[in-house]
């Protein structure tokens, strides 16, 4: 079964970093979806990035569709600022077969 991703980019209030709350609070919500998509069973959370403006999460599993309904709810709680987006990739990394969707949050 091909490998999906579903990549949450979260504008952050700079072109780096973002400030310290900002960082705290996206990383306090990284145990909720953690636990969330390992209790749904449709795949796991795979840790984040902070730079160039952008706090990017990284979750893969089976079913990128799958991956967002539980994903979403807790993605909201973030607040994601305009041009905040998703990208649900349908296939493995590098597979030229690979459709990507991208969702604007």
């Amino acid at each position: 079964m091909p490998e999906h991703a579903l990549i949450a980019h979260f504008k952050l209030s700079d072109a780096g970093f973002g400030t310290p709350a900002e960082r705290q609070d996206f990383m306090s919500l990284e145990p909720k979806l953690e636990a969330a998509l390992k209790a749904s069973g449709v795949g796991l959370f795979d840790g984040n990035e902070f730079g160039d403006g952008e706090c990017v999460w990284y979750m893969y599993g089976p079913d990128a569709d799958a991956l967002f309904r539980v994903a979403e709810p807790i993605i909201r709680e973030g607040r994601p600022r305009p041009g905040s987006f998703v990208v649900k990739r349908r296939g493995a990394p590098g597979d030229p077969e690979a459709k990507e969707e991208t969702v604007q949050l």
